[in-house]
């Protein structure tokens, strides 16, 4: 609308009933050019002339009051879009009013950070200061201490130099006192002995008269007594010949008795007396016999076990090793010979314990050695172990041998690096061991069969693999030794135990499930950890948070064993240690 009033922003075209105006006359600047040009004369009232025509048709037209109040509501509009620009400003003003509050703030908290800065500063200085003006009076004292003992120590050493030079002084007088004391007495008494020296020789000389004559007189009477007594036993020939008897008699026996004691004593040795080797055995020898009577009694009264008592195995090797314990069991009844048993699997897997229950159940009596034992006799080596198996060879009952680690002595005698030592004590074990025995039955048992030699694989009739324990096996082990650690002390009322209330067999099953590769060995260890955590309690009860606490040491003990023994482990690995093989 804003034509109507001849004000054309963007000079548009005016309406087509409007008639154009006429060119101007002359040149730019009027009549000419000649007249001076002022303000107004380049004013167009075409303009003006078009705004009053297009207000009078306005005003005759019929849309003139429309018109007005559209141009009145842009004109509203155009207010309130200036009042809307002036209410950002506004706000744009207080923006920026609260940023300078803001940077204001900014600069006031840097401004304080950097005046504590400086207090700090200042104060650390100030109390630098203080430490050194601190050290230097320590220092002063120290030295004026160390001036003061100076002179203590001076004065003690004049001191004990005057005690010095006066003790010294009175020891030379002493001394001095002394000689004199000494020469007048000299002089008094080899005064004396002159004027005694005729009284004095004539004494000397009566007493060495007097004692030659009783030196003679003890010789005559000796040589008399001697004589006579040597020509009766020489003039009466059955006393020389009773005593000639009697001392060929007596060297006999003393020769006698000593072999016969060094005999009887090797044989006690070889029946009854226990090797070197043997570290553990429940046949009876003289010296437990001795020391421990009653336990002997009870051992001879005592019935043979099962087997597989206290021992928990799958079932598949449990149902292998139970017919081994009734053929053990049936050879010992009838006499027969025994098979060698190889035992291979990972450490804590119940190998030992089985061995003393299949002893225990056939009837016979056990001895347990270690491979370790061996190498270290050196020389001694091939003695000891012939011992052993003259020992084992004199048992009535028949025995089972036992040998723990026993790759230690019995490697590959072409591959090992060994010992001329231990290759004799080798050669010594296979000879007594080539043929089949019913005096004595070989058990080995071993962590890395691979290292035997061909010789020993040759020697065993049947070789039983202990892997470790299975889910199943783990919870009967759980149980096992949770009654026999915790429920049973608990009960029976004799120790300070006590367990708090909790579903123990939910707790087992749910121990077995954590405890996944850990053998018979560890589990047990950890019944005894139960234990010995509830009486390390100050009221003496065993809590599942503490039981928890301890399976999860337990575990994380061993992922660490596992993860050494990774880390130690060959390429390719050994198959005896395999838990799953």
């Amino acid at each position: 609308m804003s034509w109507l009033f001849g004000l054309n922003k963007g000079q548009a075209s005016p309406p087509p009933d409007l008639p154009l105006p006429p060119p101007p006359v002359g040149g730019e600047g009027g009549e000419g050019g000649d007249k001076p040009k002022d303000k107004w004369s380049n004013f167009d009232p075409t303009g003006l002339e078009r705004a009053a025509k297009a207000a009078r048709d306005l005003d005759q037209s019929r849309h003139a009051k429309e018109a007005l109040d559209l141009a009145r509501m842009h004109e509203q509009t155009l207010q309130i879009e200036q009042q809307g620009k002036m209410k950002e400003y506004e706000a744009a003003l207080e923006q920026l009013k609260g940023e300078q509050i803001r940077i204001q703030g900014e600069e006031r908290r840097k401004t304080l950070g950097e005046e504590t800065k400086q207090h700090q500063a200042r104060a650390q200085y100030q109390d630098k200061l203080a430490r050194q003006r601190y050290e230097d009076q320590l220092r002063q004292q120290q030295l004026l201490n160390d001036e003061n003992l100076r002179k203590q120590e001076e004065s003690v050493q004049k001191q004990e130099a005057m005690r010095k030079a006066t003790i010294q002084h009175e020891m030379e007088l002493r001394h001095k006192n002394e000689m004199l004391r000494i020469e007048a007495e000299s002089k008094a008494k080899a005064k004396v002995e002159r004027e005694n020296a005729d009284i004095i020789r004539e004494q000397i000389r009566l007493k060495a008269a007097e004692h030659r004559q009783t030196v003679l007189e003890s010789i005559r009477t000796a040589g008399t007594v001697f004589g006579e007594g040597f020509r009766a036993f020489v003039s009466d020939w059955d006393k020389v010949t009773a005593t000639v008897a009697g001392l060929t008699l007596l060297a006999v026996g003393v020769y006698s008795a000593r072999n016969a004691t060094a005999v009887a004593g090797r044989y006690i040795e070889a029946r009854l007396g226990k090797p070197s080797l043997v570290r553990e055995t429940s046949r009876i020898t003289v010296g437990e016999a001795i020391k421990h009577p009653i336990k002997m009694g009870r051992r001879l009264a005592s019935k043979p076990q099962d087997a597989l008592e206290g021992v928990v195995l799958n079932p598949m090797l449990e149902e292998r090793v139970r017919d081994i314990a009734i053929a053990t069991r049936n050879t010992q009844l009838n006499r027969g010979l025994y098979r060698n048993i190889l035992m291979y699997g990972p450490p804590g897997t119940g190998k030992t314990l089985f061995a003393k229950k299949l002893a225990m159940h056939s009837g016979m009596d056990y001895a347990i050695m270690t491979g370790g034992d061996v190498a270290p006799m050196g020389r001694d080596g091939v003695t000891a172990m012939h011992k052993v198996f003259d020992w084992a060879s004199s048992s009535r009952r028949g025995l089972l041998l036992f040998v723990d680690e026993a790759d230690a002595f019995l490697r590959k005698r072409a591959t090992e690096k060994i010992s001329e030592d231990l290759r004799a004590t080798l050669n010594a074990f296979l000879y007594r061991t080539g043929e089949q025995s019913n005096k004595f039955m070989l058990v080995l048992a071993s962590n890395q069969p691979e290292q035997f030699d061909w010789a020993i694989n040759d020697r065993v009739d049947e070789i039983v693999n202990f892997a470790l324990p299975g889910l199943e096996e783990r919870e009967r082990l759980v149980r096992l030794y949770f009654d026999k650690y915790v429920l049973k002390p608990a009960s029976e009322g004799k120790q300070r135990l006590k367990v708090a209330q909790f579903d123990y067999g939910l707790k087992c099953s749910q121990i077995a499930e954590l405890t996944e590769g850990m053998s018979g060995r560890e589990i047990s260890k950890l019944g005894v950890a139960w234990q010995a955590a509830a009486y390390a309690s100050e009221e003496g009860v065993l809590t599942e948070e503490m039981i928890d606490a301890r399976v999860s040491d337990s575990i994380r003990q061993h992922q660490q064993k596992m993860q050494w023994l990774k880390n130690e482990k060959p390429e390719g690995g050994m198959k005896g240690l395999n838990p799953r093989q």
